[in-house]
């Protein structure tokens, strides 16, 4: 069986360590008939959240605690489900907003 994770960027590779694959054409990392559940805990969906529609996107980010979620000092969420590298035009008003250099 499949399980979807919810795995930030900075979080990849120990996510790929520990037997997660990445889904390019869906988006999203996962793991496949998951033996040890309590590895993957802190990326497994909230029950709560929406299910992902067409593409894996959810219709909103789900809400983290601080508990469960590591990040950067200089951590942002971006308004939309583009990659960061990529960008478009909400995430290029949040990021000059914020006074980083504009994404490509």
């Amino acid at each position: 069986m499949r399980t979807n994770l919810q795995v930030p960027f900075a979080e990849k590779d120990e996510a790929k360590r520990l037997g997660a694959r990445w889904d390019a054409k869906k988006r999203v990392w996962y793991v496949q008939n998951m033996t040890d559940p309590a590895a993957f805990k802190r990326w497994l969906p909230d029950p709560e959240s929406p299910a992902p529609g067409p593409g894996g996107v959810t219709a909103s980010k789900p809400a983290s605690t601080a508990s469960t979620v590591r990040r950067g000092s200089r951590f942002f969420e971006l308004p939309c489900d583009c990659l960061p590298w990529i960008g478009c035009a909400a995430c290029q008003r949040e990021v000059e907003a914020r006074g980083w250099q504009a994404l490509a």
